[in-house]
């Protein structure tokens, strides 16, 4: 299944630098259905300006963040010959899915300053406000939640990814993996000059189940008894037939 990210049409004026972003979305919505195995998302778009182009070259920086909710990490470590958790992290709220894609190396493009101010990067997407207690080390949980999301294709960063055309036209393409959660993916643009942002531009893509999928999450929500009902017919129905294809096999 593919989503395409058309961006055409509407505009953040930034004042101060005389350089917009201009996006749109031809379509802002993605479907899980049945059958669904992820998408695919272009993104290109155009820098408007009322000057000159500056001698200075131009980066574009491209973000998705999935919804985020609280994280529990826990550290596990051998005693008495069976392991057991020693020390655990509660993060205040990690993304479900974060990806951040760039004309060059992020370093290169964002400054540290300008990091920490739109919170970019991976680690800094993850907010660990009194996350921990006593003597702790936060920074190796933060990176145990990047790989680990890393390793399910949930987080990425891929330098390089977007092309720019003249210091003008930019283009990208994201996939998004199967196992999205539901919900709104804020999606952040920014152009920066010399690590610094000049223009930022903000969006949503929403994600939701639909079909038979969208039945069922309903139908669990709203009527967990009917549900359930349902859920034990389907398991005994299929008991029986397995049990009964068994029989056959055995009778052959």
């Amino acid at each position: 299944m593919r989503v395409v990210a058309l961006i055409t049409c509407l505009v953040l004026p930034v004042a101060a630098s005389g350089e917009e972003v201009v996006l749109g979305l031809s379509q802002d919505q993605v479907a899980i259905t049945t059958n669904f195995d992820g998408s695919e998302i272009l993104v290109f778009g155009a820098v408007k300006r009322e000057a000159p182009i500056p001698e200075d070259g131009l980066d574009v920086v491209v973000a998705i963040a999935g919804p985020s909710k609280p994280v529990v990490v826990r550290r596990k470590e051998r005693r008495f010959g069976i392991w057991a958790n020693t020390e655990s992290v509660t993060f205040d709220a990690a993304p479900s899915y974060y990806t951040v894609v760039t004309t060059g190396p992020l370093s290169e493009v964002l400054s540290n300053v300008e990091d920490l101010r739109h919170r970019v990067s991976i680690p800094l997407a993850i907010r660990s406000v009194g996350a921990a207690e006593g003597d702790v080390d936060v920074q190796a949980f933060i990176d145990a939640v990047i790989r680990i999301g890393e390793d399910s294709g949930a987080y990425s960063t891929q330098e390089g990814a977007v092309t720019l055309d003249q210091d003008t036209l930019f283009r990208t393409s994201i996939n998004l993996p199967a196992n999205l959660t539901e919900g709104d993916y804020a999606t952040r643009i920014f152009l920066t000059r010399n690590g610094d942002v000049v223009s930022k531009f903000e969006t949503m893509i929403t994600v939701r189940k639909a079909g038979l999928e969208r039945w069922l999450f309903t139908l669990s929500r709203e009527q967990p008894f009917w549900y359930g009902l349902m859920s034990l017919a389907i398991a005994i129905g299929a008991g029986w037939l397995a049990s009964a294809a068994f029989r056959v096999l055995r009778r052959g």
